[in-house]
């Protein structure tokens, strides 16, 4: 099962909702099971790499079954990914920051949101989960 362009709306709608209450300019990706866009938005004023960035790490979430957020310990110094953060982020990119967060109905995963462009990924991701949830 995957995610609808209606179900994916209204997921990118909880976002910018979110994201608006906080004065935040994001970038909004809604990626199905398998990966692929299915709605995209971009506030006015969000700069330009939060659009590949978003889109890769709703792409990491799927990919990972999980939170990009949760790779973001492999690229410490140290960790078995260190050095191999975000060089260049597009549909198909592994962005190990957080912000990408699956989409679950009746605990199976339709798709991910990724969003991009907080002061933070934290940021991100506490916007993306909130989306998620609602």
């Amino acid at each position: 099962m995957n995610i609808t362009l209606s179900q994916a709306e209204a997921v990118i709608a909880a976002a910018r909702a979110r994201a608006e209450e906080r004065g935040l300019a994001v970038a909004l990706a809604v990626v199905d099971a398998g990966g692929n866009l299915v709605a995209f938005a971009r506030a006015d004023g969000a700069n330009l790499i939060t659009i590949d960035t978003a889109i890769g790490k709703a792409f990491t979430a799927v990919s990972i079954g999980g939170d990009s957020g949760d790779l973001t310990p492999a690229i410490q110094p140290g960790g078995p990914l260190f050095g191999t953060g975000l060089v260049l982020a597009g549909a198909r990119s592994l962005v190990p920051y957080g912000g990408g967060v699956l989409i679950r109905v009746d605990g199976r995963v339709i798709g991910a949101l990724g969003v991009s462009g907080a002061p933070g990924s934290d940021d991100d991701h506490r916007i993306a989960a909130a989306a998620t949830a609602a």
